[in-house]
Formats: structure tokens, C-alpha cells, sequence
């Protein structure tokens, strides 16, 4: 082999070697471009969850989707990512609790805590919550959701 095939083979090994460690440097700058949020809910059910959502007002307070705007919304939770912190049994019982703050206690104050939903058909409160714990966070998004729960349950991480 030549001199100056040993240096053009050689220069492409070093694009080579180089190009891999770059890309795995970069993992995380791909996840942020990446939207973390995802539901598995079939059609119907996020259509009939959507429309319960509304009809109660639930996006008065929470978010969903969407970016908030803290200037006119309660801080309660919002929602996107929710059926990854928590199970579809945790959040019917939840939805059908007469004192949700038994449940889950809040650090707001006592009228912007969760309303009651128990006098909803059980059948809404099934499908939302079937709904929301189909709303996923993807798993490299996971610990940032979960400190951001803490952070709103407890004012801590």
C-alpha cells in the first residue's frame, strides 16, 4: 500500500471514529427535538375522553396537549405523560373518590383543590379514566416527569 493510500484510508477510519463518538455524544440533543408524550388510547375512547374533558370544565386547570399559561390557569397537574405515573385502577378510584384530597392531598388552596367527580355516569369515569392512563411518557422523559410530580405534590424534587 502506498503512503498516499494510507493516509486517505487512515483519514477516513479517523471521519469514521469521529462520526460515532459524535452521534453518541448527541443522543440526548435528538430527544430534544423529540416530543416525549404519547397516548395508546384507541379513537373512541380519547374522542369520548376529549369530549368529558370539556363538558367539565377539566381545562380550567389542567392541561392537556398544550403548553400552559400559568397567568390564567390553576398550577394542578397537567396531564400529558399522567398514565405513566399512574394506573388506570389509581386513577378511576381517584375520579370516583368524594374527597379526591384523601386520595392525592393538595397544596393549593381548598377551592382550587380537585373537585369531586362521583356523581359522574361510571362509564365517563371509566373511559377518562381508561383515557388518561393511556398518556404516556417516553422512558428517556420519565425522571424529568416524575421530579416535575414531585416538584407540584410537595414543592420538592
Amino acid at each position: 500500500m502506498k503512503s498516499g493510500e494510507k493516509f486517505v484510508l487512515g483519514s477516513i477510519m479517523a471521519l469514521l471514529v469521529f462520526s460515532v463518538i459524535r452521534s453518541e455524544l448527541h443522543v440526548e440533543e435528538k430527544h430534544e427535538r423529540e416530543i416525549p408524550y404519547y397516548s395508546t388510547a384507541t379513537h373512541e375512547v380519547a374522542e369520548r375522553a376529549n369530549d368529558i374533558y370539556r363538558e367539565n370544565g377539566c381545562k380550567e386547570c389542567h392541561s392537556l396537549w398544550t403548553m400552559k399559561d400559568m397567568m390564567e390557569t390553576v398550577p394542578a397537574p397537567i396531564l400529558d405523560g399522567i398514565g405513566s405515573l399512574r394506573t388506570e385502577a389509581w386513577l378511576y378510584d381517584y375520579l370516583s373518590a368524594s374527597n379526591p384530597q384523601s386520595i392525592l392531598p393538595t397544596r393549593l388552596k381548598k377551592q382550587f383543590g380537585m373537585p369531586s367527580y362521583a356523581s359522574l355516569p361510571e362509564s365517563d369515569r371509566r373511559v377518562l379514566a381508561k383515557y388518561l392512563a393511556s398518556l404516556k411518557v417516553k422512558d428517556w422523559y420519565l425522571k424529568e416527569t416524575r421530579e416535575a410530580e414531585q416538584k407540584k405534590l410537595h414543592g420538592t424534587e
